[in-house]
């Protein structure tokens, strides 16, 4: 039998993992050796943190981030014919959601190696749970362009893409550029559009806050370097 592909989870901060994600992850993470991860440190640090007692040593990492290509990663799961299984491993939330690994889950499929995602925290599910807005109709954007005018065109381009739909819009942004994302919403959309900003999600700091525009305009959050998810819905 081949061995399969684990979609392991990892927390969203400086948290106990056992605290946000069921013991089943600390019973995968025990059986495996062998590892997809994005940063070697902090998959050691998390490993190390969920299963103190394992093997440091007898661990194989294989690098995949944004500047990996497929001729460097195609052969990461030749060890999985051999019946060895091995974990993709995100480097904060779940792998292949707004995460590296979506081209390995697509050659799993393609060598025929079962794929098994893993329950762990998605800041972007938990933002809509936490919302208020339409968890029934929802869509994730990813960044939005950083030069001002085609920033402020994709934000009304999502407003009205809301309306029409009934549909809530999620994007996300550089910490460090959190404030001024707050800031051109509340510059750009409608008086009576809702926002939601979702930071440090699962954290002691957590704060999670849905107001009309008009509303936000009197609030004034820290978000500086504080990983946040933005969600509108019009």
């Amino acid at each position: 039998m081949k061995g399969k592909l684990y979609l392991i989870p990892t927390t969203l901060g400086d948290t106990e993992p056992l605290e946000v994600m069921p013991l089943s992850v600390k019973k995968v993470v025990e059986q495996l050796d062998y590892f997809i991860v994005e940063n070697e440190k902090s998959a050691r640090r998390f490993i190390k943190r969920i299963t103190p007692t394992k093997s440091q040593p007898s661990l194989e990492l294989m690098l995949l981030d944004k500047y990996s290509d497929d001729l460097e990663t195609k052969n990461y799961l030749d060890i999985c014919e051999k019946g060895i299984s091995v974990g993709l491993l995100s480097e904060a939330g779940v792998p292949a959601v707004a995460d590296p690994g979506a081209n390995i889950v697509k050659l799993a499929h393609q060598k025929g190696i079962q794929v098994v995602p893993l329950v762990g925290p998605s800041s972007i599910l938990m933002a809509i749970m936490a919302s208020g807005m339409n968890g029934q109709s929802f869509a994730f954007n990813g960044y939005l362009p950083i030069d001002k005018s085609d920033r402020k065109k994709a934000i009304k381009d999502l407003e009205k893409l809301s309306k029409d739909k009934n549909q809530s819009q999620i994007f996300i942004e550089t910490p460090y550029r959190n404030e001024k994302m707050l800031d051109d919403l509340r510059a750009t959309l409608s008086l009576d559009t809702r926002v939601c900003v979702a930071c440090d999600i699962t954290l002691p700091s957590e704060y999670i806050k849905t107001y009309t525009v008009k509303e936000w305009k009197n609030v004034k959050p820290d978000l500086h370097k504080r990983p946040a998810i933005f969600i509108i819905h019009k």
